[in-house]
């Protein structure tokens, strides 16, 4: 079941970097935020593994302004060994185009599967809360969150360094991405990354993107592709596993008050 409700999301930083995958050596960003990454900053906000974020649009609020970076980097790929940073023959510079002062709005509703929903209201009934959906529950959670400037990880535009403020939007807001009116082809954009039962990862693209009326919208076909994805999901150990259920739990039940 999907929310019929939008929540809204307004999002800005100085800087920021939606890298292409084909360019991700020497990174070029994407002229706007991707969907996967708009995706990413609602999780930040919000994540239950009961339901999943569907973003519905990308409003652009700033005109589209390139930045040239150079960072000092090492050359090595990450793996299980730890890697020497202090060895100067893996250093190395690297250049990166990135965004400057972005502004955006993320438009997106919360999908439940039936079996997650009547788990939701069983778990609820079992510790004796008040009935209420559990789609309409998340949806308040997250806009209290949003309210409070709550989130579980600082949200970030793209790379972990360019970390983002949000807020909610206001009528102020979406006529700003009306008065700019900005239009502008993308081309192919990473919707995002699929997984199949055995967490073999597969992109997603789309193409012939285009942002029009400075609202990039991502297609329904695509979002209903992204429903049926099995994200790999890190292995806890039990006291961690514990604590985490543990705070859920008593978040869930503050909502109900």
């Amino acid at each position: 079941m999907i929310d019929s409700n939008i929540v809204k999301v307004r999002v800005k930083g100085d800087y920021a970097c939606f890298t292409q995958p084909a360019l991700k050596v020497e990174r070029m960003t994407y002229p706007c935020m991707t969907p996967s990454a708009a995706r990413g900053i609602l999780e930040c906000i919000l994540w239950k593994p009961e339901f999943q974020w569907v973003v519905k649009s990308i409003k652009i609020l700033k005109p589209i302004s390139f930045s040239s970076i150079k960072r000092n980097e090492i050359s090595s790929i990450q793996s299980g060994t730890p890697i020497d940073i202090l060895d100067m023959n893996k250093r190395c510079q690297r250049n990166s185009i990135v965004l400057r002062d972005v502004e955006y709005i993320i438009e997106a509703v919360i999908y439940m599967s039936e079996d997650n929903i009547q788990k939701v209201k069983n778990r609820d009934k079992k510790e004796g809360r008040t009935a209420c959906e559990p789609i309409v529950k998340y949806r308040e959670m997250f806009n209290r969150r949003l309210k409070k400037g709550q989130c579980w990880h600082q949200p970030y535009l793209g790379t972990r360094e360019f970390s983002c403020d949000f807020f909610p939007v206001t009528q102020e807001d979406l006529d700003k991405a009306t008065e700019l009116n900005l239009t502008y082809p993308i081309g192919s954009l990473l919707f995002d990354i699929w997984y199949d039962k055995d967490h073999n990862a597969t992109p997603i693209y789309m193409t012939n993107a285009v942002i029009k009326n400075s609202t990039l919208v991502c297609p329904d076909e695509l979002n209903e592709k992204m429903l049926s994805t099995s994200h790999v999901r890190a292995k806890q150990e039990d006291s961690v596993n514990r604590i985490l259920f543990d705070f859920n739990r008593k978040e869930e039940l503050c909502s109900q008050n």
